[in-house]
């Protein structure tokens, strides 16, 4: 898609990965780009900046996607669409028909008003929750789904109603075409205390505010393929451009890093006089998921260019300038201080 001009929808756009695919999209000779969240988890302290640029508003009347007339509505001369929104891992967890409803029926919602509304191109926020543990490494797209979570369950749903939509229409005036994009575990700033792997970056450095050392759970060997939200909503930018079709992609950087790394360099980049306190290990969804970028980067040019270092150097530095607005996002997650 030839982005010059196009009015384009954002789903859940308040959120982590969905206001920096606003300030991606700014860079863009976009005419307009319409943010559709219902403020759940999404912020609109996230979008302060981008709010100043009169191309960048708030659909008015709501933002759930359970509002299948309201979510009819925000698709009123929109071009392409984004849809970030889901309940996260752990709020599936705990709450499956909740789960159900919102990323199952509501993806199914906005693919309905947006087929019904002649939108041609989705991009589709998947997860690599669909593979679950590795069962080899680097995990590409082939990889088979060992996923054992209703979260991860709901994305490959999505996934397959992507699908089985795209070829439902694919010859008829209501086709569309359609790109889904797995992150792996995605950091940076706005980061929250919701994620599952993620927040334990947030809670290493709330403990070194304490004056306490970073706990890590068991020998810290859980490795994972950090990449950051300025990389993944590069990501969305290329695919919405891209004229691949029917294909999900992980977005990844393809290195392994182990907790116990990421604290130690946590330790080394703030200064910090302490050591990592080991703790017993707690139960985990899983223990080890390294991504492989090859197809990213050839279908969708797509390659992340953040070292782990320089990202977390970004995550920091927000952190420390926007203390209150931490402090309120770990009340709100139900994080003690």
């Amino acid at each position: 898609m030839d982005l010059a001009g196009k009015r384009l929808l954002l789903i859940g756009g308040a959120g982590l990965i969905g206001s920096h695919t606003v300030d991606q999209l700014l860079q863009e000779d976009v005419a307009e780009i319409r943010i559709y969240d219902n403020f759940t988890r999404g912020r609109e302290e996230n979008l302060a900046q981008a709010l100043a640029d009169p191309r960048v508003n708030i659909f008015p009347l709501g933002g759930d996607i359970l509002h299948r007339d309201l979510l009819r509505r925000a698709m009123t001369g929109i071009d392409g669409v984004f849809h970030f929104a889901a309940l996260w891992l752990l709020h599936c967890y705990d709450y499956p028909r909740s789960a159900f409803e919102v990323n199952i029926a509501g993806t199914f919602n906005v693919l309905e008003a947006m087929i019904d509304s002649r939108i041609r191109r989705l991009v589709f926020s998947s997860s690599a929750s669909v593979y679950g543990d590795a069962v080899r490494e680097p995990m590409d797209e082939d990889h088979p789904y060992a996923n054992e979570t209703f979260y991860g369950a709901s994305k490959i749903a999505g996934e397959h109603m992507c699908r089985a939509l795209y070829h439902r229409y694919k010859n008829t005036d209501r086709h569309f075409n359609y790109v889904g994009l797995r992150y792996m575990n995605v950091y940076g700033p706005r980061q929250d205390y919701r994620g599952a792997y993620i927040a334990v970056i947030m809670k290493m450095l709330d403990r070194l505010d304490q004056g306490l050392p970073p706990i890590v759970h068991g020998d810290g060997s859980q490795a994972f393929d950090f990449v950051s939200v300025i990389d993944c909503a590069r990501a969305n930018v290329h695919a919405l451009r891209a004229t691949a079709t029917d294909r999900c992609y992980n977005v990844c950087t393809g290195v392994r890093t182990s907790i116990r790394a990421v604290a130690e360099l946590v330790l080394e980049m703030t200064g910090s006089p302490h050591s990592i306190q080991f703790e017993p290990g707690q139960p985990s969804f899983v223990k080890n998921r390294i991504g492989d970028p090859r197809r990213a980067m050839a279908d969708l040019g797509f390659t992340a260019r953040t070292q782990l270092r320089e990202g977390l150097a970004e995550l920091i530095a927000w952190r420390e300038s926007h203390k209150r607005e931490v402090e309120a996002r770990r009340q709100a997650a139900g994080v003690g201080a």
